[in-house]
């Protein structure tokens, strides 16, 4: 039987990489996105067999109606909580508007998931959690105190619920990208911003999403049987310098 996996946020960036990659490894894959995801993917290729299921992780009702689907589908081998937002502003400027949102999608609604997910895990005897954070879970730097302190957030969950869950059996990691060329990297850095990052990363250039991709296959492959509880940083070596 196929192993079945979840991605959230599939239908761009990080998570369409990790979708495609996981399809091509056989998987049964079902992805999130925020609207009409089966229409705006459908003429994707690399994401032909997804399963879509719509959801607003940032709207709590949205996030219970999308529990019960889960339970209706599970249980599940696998789980990738990738989705996940970004507002940079200083701190005097951030209202409890922007930290619900940024909150509620990057660690709120991860945690809901993990709780959901991991039961049909235990009650299977395994499977395999990866979190998507960050690297600003490692390092941090001005107007980042949302983003920092949510995915910061993340790392503790993970290490918390490896803890809990192994001995049923359920491995669950972490994997923080430094910068990767997506869609929310480039909303939110400008062209100059972007040369002089990646001018900081001693590989002197940023990620593809299929480099982040590659990891979390294996995280949640057979191939991993002893890992869990880890934060692996896949930045290019940017955190150490």
């Amino acid at each position: 039987m196929k192993q079945k996996v979840l991605v959230t946020g599939a239908t761009r960036g990080i998570g369409r990489a990790i979708a495609a990659r996981l399809l091509q490894d056989g998987y049964t894959v079902y992805g999130t996105g925020t609207q009409n995801s089966a229409a705006r993917c459908a003429d994707q290729p690399d994401l032909a067999g997804v399963s879509w299921i719509d959801v607003d992780f940032s709207d709590r009702d949205s996030v219970r109606g999308f529990l019960t689907v889960l339970a209706g589908i599970g249980p599940f081998d696998g789980l990738v909580n990738n989705a996940g937002v970004n507002r940079i502003k200083p701190l005097d400027e951030v209202d409890e508007a922007d930290y619900d949102f940024v909150h509620d999608t990057n660690l709120r609604a991860p945690y809901m998931i993990c709780r959901e997910v991991i039961k049909g895990m235990a009650a299977q005897e395994g499977g395999r959690v990866v979190n998507i954070a960050s690297i600003w879970s490692v390092v941090t730097k001005a107007h980042r105190s949302l983003y920092s302190s949510a995915k910061t957030g993340l790392v503790g969950l993970t290490r918390a619920l490896a803890a809990e869950a192994g001995a049923q059996g359920v491995l669950v990691n972490l994997v923080s990208p430094g910068f990767v060329l997506t869609d929310m990297t480039r909303e939110s850095l400008s062209p100059e911003q972007m040369v002089e990052l990646t001018e900081q990363v001693p590989m002197k250039k940023m990620a593809a999403p299929e480099d982040i991709a590659e990891v979390v296959r294996f995280l949640l492959s057979p191939e991993n049987r002893y890992l869990s509880g880890q934060n692996i940083v896949v930045d290019g070596g940017f955190s150490i310098v």
